[in-house]
């Protein structure tokens, strides 16, 4: 009997991305359906915006200065509430009054990653429920380390390297890496790091390419690549 595929995943993504969302719940589908391959997900940063200051702004005003009108964002709204209803996901987006800025988050979830198994991918979900169905401040460093405790994490250790500038360059640094990969928009799935799948694609797709990632691997190309 062969042994298991295994195909690494990483996404590139910001917690206050609603179609970021709506792109976790796709994936887990997809590695759910994959039951010939294991599917190593790790997550990696971006900002929509990284000029909003750390204490954020109030939403409603941020939407309008940037898309125009409480109409234009109504409509985007309802769009991205019926594609997230059917993956599960119930947005509350008027229960959202702050738009943070999303550097700490980023910290924390850069931290997860050695924690331990899935720990990470809790912790990413967590964040998503938080802002999108909560409307939570996920700017808030309170609020940050209790999804860390939630998670897994050692709180206390997440609680003392905050109010500090652990990891603020190598985040800003992996953002930038991803800019001068090309990528301007989220989400996008790296797979094996050789191959990108950009946007919240369907399931399906996400699947297949994984399957074909995971068919190149094993016949020895991605190695030769």
């Amino acid at each position: 009997m062969s042994a298991k595929q295994s195909i690494t995943v990483d996404v590139v993504s910001d917690v206050v991305c609603p179609w970021c969302f709506i792109g976790q719940k796709r994936l887990d589908k997809a590695a759910a359906a994959l039951s010939d391959i294991d599917v190593d997900i790790r997550w990696r940063p971006y900002q929509l915006d990284p000029t909003i200051p750390p204490e954020g702004k109030d939403r409603r005003q941020y939407m309008i200065d940037k898309f125009g009108s409480e109409e234009r964002i109504r409509q985007i709204h309802e769009r991205i509430e019926g594609l997230g209803a059917v993956e599960g996901i119930d947005f509350a987006f008027d229960a959202i009054k702050v738009a943070p800025n999303t550097l700490d988050a980023h910290r924390v979830i850069r931290w997860s990653g050695p924690a331990g198994p899935d720990i990470q991918n809790r912790l990413v979900r967590r964040l998503f429920q938080l802002n999108f169905e909560q409307g939570a401040n996920v700017g808030d460093h309170a609020v940050l380390i209790n999804a860390a405790r939630e998670a897994g994490m050692d709180a206390s250790v997440v609680e003392s390297l905050l109010p500090t500038d652990a990891d603020v360059e190598a985040v800003r640094a992996e953002i930038a890496t991803a800019s001068r990969m090309g990528i301007t928009g989220v989400p996008c799935f790296l797979l094996e790091s050789k191959y990108a799948v950009m946007g919240a694609q369907e399931v399906e797709t996400i699947a297949d390419a994984i399957r074909q990632v995971a068919a190149a691997k094993a016949r020895g190309e991605l190695d030769a690549s």
